[in-house]
């Protein structure tokens, strides 16, 4: 049996990681080292630290910080945000990141998820998927922080995705981000179903509840969360034990 994976995310602006709405009113959290490396030692299984200035203020901070977390951290971790190019996934790997995470570059260049794989390997490559339901029930996928809607349909890019070779897909359902309320549950098992990779939960975890309903009746295999686990709202020793209570298997 394959264990579900929790997974702490960092956003992270001036090599500091900090937490807000839409990347505004942000608060600093502390040092992104320091935090990863207790995540790491409380149990969390991978990271992802997302740059949510890439685009406004280069890459030099955040290599720097890349190279710092992976010589400190014994877990795998991801690294986003604003990755537009082989060129800059690549200095990223080297740097000493265990994946890459791409988002809005992919919708606009789907060649680029191909381009990543073809060099290094689908394992390495996590396409982040940001949508959110329309009028006429469908899900149109966003870009930019979800405030742009596209043309694409959320299942029919998720396949496409898989297929250019994405080795996970990061689902975050922006009608439930940052509300607290859950995820949406029948979604992700949908999504899951579809797929032949893994499928990460993002947005809207408020209880251990919300997370044990995405990890079984969601069939997610991982789930990513922020602010409950920066403000230690549920350690994640905590969590681990409940959901290993309600029977989902996780790693101790």
């Amino acid at each position: 049996m394959v264990s579900k994976r929790i997974i702490p995310c960092l956003d992270v602006k001036e090599g500091r990681t900090v937490k807000g709405v839409n990347f505004e009113g942000l608060t600093d959290i502390g040092d992104p080292v320091e935090l990863g490396t207790y995540y790491a030692s409380q149990g969390a299984d991978e990271l992802v630290y997302l740059d949510i200035t890439a685009s406004r203020e280069g890459r030099s901070t955040f290599l720097d910080l890349v190279r710092r977390v992976a010589d400190r951290v014994d877990i795998p971790f991801t690294v986003g945000g604003g990755i537009s190019s082989l060129a800059e996934a690549e200095a990223l790997l080297m740097a000493g990141a265990d994946k890459i995470s791409v988002n809005s570059a992919a919708v606009r260049r789907p060649e680029l998820i191909t381009e990543i794989a073809s060099r290094y390997g689908s394992q390495f490559v996590v396409v982040a998927i940001d949508a959110r339901s329309t009028p006429d029930g469908s899900w149109r996928v966003t870009t930019h922080g979800g405030s742009r809607l596209t043309d694409r349909e959320l299942f029919a890019w998720a396949s496409e995705a898989a297929d250019r070779g994405a080795g996970e897909i990061l689902f975050t359902s922006m009608d439930h981000d940052g509300t607290r309320s859950g995820y949406p549950c029948p979604l992700f098992a949908r999504l899951c179903s579809q797929l032949p990779v893994p499928v990460i939960a993002s947005g809207g975890a408020g209880s251990i509840d919300d997370i044990a309903r995405v990890l079984s009746e969601g069939r997610a295999d991982a789930a990513l969360a922020a602010s409950i686990f920066h403000y230690n709202e549920i350690p994640i020793p905590v969590l681990k034990r409940a959901l290993a209570e309600r029977g989902i298997y996780v790693r101790r």
